[in-house]
């Protein structure tokens, strides 16, 4: 897909399952969970009278570690959720219970995650969310950077923003990949983080959902905030897994546009 190109149809209501909410497990775990991890880790946070208190709002994070998701919706003013890889839902015995409920706990919402069809479920798992006003958080780099730089954003996070009139909150997270970097199994006490919070963009004067040089333009305008917040240095490509096999390759090579 070009850049030009309009996006695909969103599936109708009866082809995608309505997500479920982190009830109980996540009031316990937010009342719990967040004073706690303030107490031990001591976060600065900046800008939180920048999120609105009310009304669907989208989060737009750089992503360094895992606890990103973790320390956004504890530094938070409101509840936020963001989406989970089904796996960590899906377990059985006692560890399964353990992981299902920790991610219930911080927000997670369990989603297949891939390409195609799965991509567009979880762009309308999240449509649902903010249709309900909730808060959601996502990634517009798509995978957490390795080598700490902000590499370019991808357009899934613009399409939600226009086509549900969502503003969206940049945020610039500082420090989580020295307090658990890529591969650790527990994160450090001898590191803080900084969560910044910019004030909410309006992408709306930049066009419909379904043009894509607005989704283009919205994308960048996230990227430059972010970055004006966490202070990054640009990589000015996509972070991308190396391609595997020849038709990958290809793929990667060819223009289309990375939602």
């Amino acid at each position: 897909m070009t850049s030009e190109q309009s996006v695909e149809p969103e599936a109708s209501p009866a082809e995608t399952e309505k997500p479920r909410h982190a009830g109980f497990a996540y009031a316990l775990g937010r009342s719990l969970i967040t004073p706690l991890a303030r107490t031990i880790y001591r976060p600065r946070i900046e800008g939180r009278e920048n999120v609105p208190q009310d009304g669907p709002v989208i989060f737009a994070s750089n992503h360094l570690s895992f606890i990103d998701s973790i320390a956004i919706p504890v530094a938070a003013p409101r509840p936020v959720h963001f989406l989970a890889k089904s796996t960590y839902f899906e377990g059985t015995g006692v560890k399964g219970w353990l992981s299902k409920t920790f991610f219930e706990s911080i927000g997670a919402i369990s989603v297949r995650r891939g390409a195609g069809k799965a991509a567009l479920d979880a762009l309308d798992v999240q449509r649902q969310l903010l249709d309900e006003g909730l808060a959601v958080a996502l990634y517009p780099e798509g995978t957490r950077s390795t080598d700490g730089r902000l590499y370019k954003g991808r357009t899934g996070v613009a399409f939600l923003a226009l086509q549900t009139g969502a503003p969206v909150v940049p945020v610039g997270l500082i420090g989580t990949d020295t307090v658990m970097p890529v591969g650790a199994k527990v994160p450090t006490l001898k590191e803080r983080i900084t969560v910044r919070f910019g004030e909410p963009l309006d992408l709306s004067p930049h066009g419909p959902a379904t043009s894509g040089r607005a989704r283009r333009l919205a994308t960048d305008e996230i990227m430059a905030a972010i970055h004006a917040l966490s202070g990054q240095e640009l990589a000015d490509a996509y972070n991308e897994a190396p391609a595997q096999g020849t038709i990958e390759k290809i793929k990667q090579a060819l223009p289309h546009e990375r939602r």
